[in-house]
């Protein structure tokens, strides 16, 4: 994968490494608090979240280059985040200023940190030919 314009089946693969990504955050999430693991569960906690990594491919046009670490990555980061507060925030799920922190932290981490080590996997192997 590269910053390059992107064919529809490598598009399709960062979106779906995003959405695993915001499920493994909110998997991790529930587990820690002792909430229960199941797919409903699991569901509720991540709608908003997948519906600001929605928002955020839109807003950055991922498809494009999703790889991308800048502007398609943060986009897609601070929407998934911004977006998906303000969802927790009206349909009334927490939004305590440390889960805030946590999120934020936990989903740079995870949805920049694919992108940079496929970035980096990407340049290494142009290197190699």
């Amino acid at each position: 994968m590269t910053t390059e314009p992107s064919s529809p089946g490598s598009a399709l693969k960062a979106l779906a490494a995003d959405l695993v990504c915001v499920v493994v955050f909110c998997t991790i999430g529930r587990r820690s608090h002792a909430e229960g693991l199941s797919l409903a569960g699991i569901a509720e906690t991540a709608w908003p979240f997948l519906t600001g990594t929605a928002a955020g491919w839109v807003l950055a046009r991922a498809w494009q280059r999703p790889v991308a670490l800048l502007p398609t990555g943060v986009i897609v980061w601070v929407a998934t985040v911004v977006v998906g507060m303000l969802l927790r925030k009206v349909t009334g799920q927490g939004t305590a200023t440390s889960f805030i922190v946590v999120a934020s932290l936990t989903t740079a981490v995870l949805l920049l940190g694919w992108r940079g080590v496929a970035l980096a996997v990407s340049r290494r192997s142009a290197r190699t030919r």
